[in-house]
């Protein structure tokens, strides 16, 4: 059985008298098990926890941090088969997502952010005062809060907890009440490979668990992947405060699709950008913006594509797509489809929950998709697919329609014209644009979304600055 405690300070906290709740695998829908709710007093103790421990992590010399990390990529390797089956049966993604995709990219950011943490450095000004000596030091924040989505929840845990470590920061971490228990299993890890008592600390539960954090008054940072409406919530509270916040939040990602693409394989890619993880993801290619010369054969061959996918437990070496996360998820998915049909879009395939045990959706693809519908413009979160015909000869339109969206996570260009897709990618509004491939992720490449997809970025030196501070010490000669 998956440990459930939470970890505070050296303590794993068995559930006593306080409330629990069921974690389910979402391909069969039964209880695989009961997670503690955190109280208040749970969360303050977190808190105190890392905040007692801070100095001490933060006064180790940077070597001796990056051979912590590196032993906790090497932990993680060692148990790269238990992680990914235990992220399947939580979370629904097949196997080769968990074990080739978000396992590696978990040993991948420890590796790559270890070695940051001998590599930190100040500058040193001439300043126009005389007899001034004049540099900077980057230094660690204090007590980071690190809460979690359910569509990635090891691997987008990796690309926080592993800088605010490799910074000198100690963390709170609140994953999503979906799916904690590979988080609670890395947490494990974290001790096993070395980490002091307090260095990182989990608290388990709901939204309150994750608003106690936010408010709470010896958080230094707020670092946090989820909705938008939740990180604006975020972001007002920690503005109050003053906290520092990080916000990797919705997407809503065009595909433009110009009329000299490669159609095989810009279906090919298509299929795989929007229908990963079952379309839960924030970066999920959802809306085509297709020639419209090549519209109905780009269609015919998504809706093929999609249809031919092959549903069940991501354990189940056949599967292609796996469940839903949840019952509200599968629920608020047919809610949309519903609504596309509504407002006048054109069902091609799929449209409804597939029979049997779970949290099973059809892969979905409209056509006749116009710009003002809502299955167009609101972040679904699932395998729902919009084809939205343009007219070929009028990029600087066809880019304006792009652009016109709340969201400006990712994008996708496909073209045979690499002058094309460059030009148009120029004039697209989002953190990450991808010219001809799925939308792939690495430590090293910044993250993040402009307009409502969120503020700052991860991954690369971003996330370092992210969790640091620059100090100034001025001395007189």
């Amino acid at each position: 059985m998956p440990r459930t405690q939470m970890l505070i300070g050296a303590d794993w906290i068995e559930a006593g008298d306080r409330a629990t709740f069921p974690s389910h695998d979402p391909a069969t829908g039964k209880v695989i098990a009961e997670l503690i709710s955190a109280g208040p007093a749970d969360v303050d103790a977190a808190v105190h926890a890392a905040a007692e421990a801070f100095d001490d992590w933060a006064a180790i010399v940077p070597a001796e941090r990056a051979r912590l990390l590196l032993r906790v990529a090497d932990l993680v390797e060692q148990h790269a088969d238990e992680l990914a089956r235990l992220e399947t049966t939580d979370q629904g993604q097949p196997l080769p997502i968990s074990a080739g995709f978000a396992i590696p990219m978990v040993i991948n950011q420890f590796r790559y952010h270890a070695g940051w943490a001998t590599k930190l450095t100040g500058i040193t000004v001439d300043v126009s005062i005389p007899d001034i000596d004049y540099r900077t030091r980057r230094e660690p924040l204090g007590v980071c809060a690190l809460i979690t989505p359910w569509n990635f929840p090891i691997m987008l845990l990796a690309f926080k907890l592993a800088p605010a470590l490799a910074t000198g920061n100690t963390v709170v971490i609140k994953p999503a009440e979906q799916t904690s228990l590979s988080t609670i299993r890395l947490a494990e890890l974290c001790r096993e490979a070395g980490l002091p008592p307090g260095v990182v600390n989990v608290v388990t539960g709901g939204p309150s668990v994750g608003r106690a954090l936010v408010e709470h008054p010896g958080v230094a940072k707020i670092s946090f992947t989820g909705s938008t409406e939740v990180g604006r919530e975020i972001a007002a509270t920690a503005g109050r405060s003053l906290k520092r916040v990080s916000l990797e939040l919705g997407g809503k990602a065009p595909s433009v699709i110009t009329a000299d693409a490669d159609i095989d394989a810009a279906v090919a890619g298509n299929l795989m950008g929007g229908l990963l993880n079952s379309g839960q993801v924030c970066a999920a290619y959802t809306r085509f913006y297709v020639a419209r010369r090549k519209a109905d054969e780009f269609t015919e061959k998504l809706a093929a594509g999609a249809a031919a996918q092959v549903l069940g437990h991501g354990l189940d070496p056949k599967t292609q797509l796996g469940p839903l996360v949840s019952a509200e998820q599968a629920e608020r998915v047919d809610s949309y489809v519903r609504l596309g049909e509504a407002e006048g879009a054109t069902l091609v395939t799929g449209g409804h929950r597939a029979d049997g045990d779970g949290y099973f959706y059809q892969p979905t693809v409209f056509a006749g998709v116009t710009d003002s519908m809502r299955i167009a413009r609101e972040e679904i979160f699932g395998p729902v697919l919009s084809v939205i015909p343009y007219e070929d000869e009028d990029e600087l339109n066809l880019v304006a329609r792009a652009n016109d969206t709340d969201y400006g996570l990712a994008a996708v260009i496909w073209s045979t014209n690499i002058r094309t897709a460059n030009r148009i990618a120029r004039r697209i509004r989002a953190g990450s644009v991808y010219i001809n491939m799925p939308p792939l992720l690495d430590p090293a490449a910044a993250w993040g979304g402009m307009k409502a997809s969120g503020l700052g970025r991860e991954n690369g030196f971003d996330a370092i600055e992210a969790f640091t501070e620059v100090k100034s010490i001025w001395t007189a000669l």
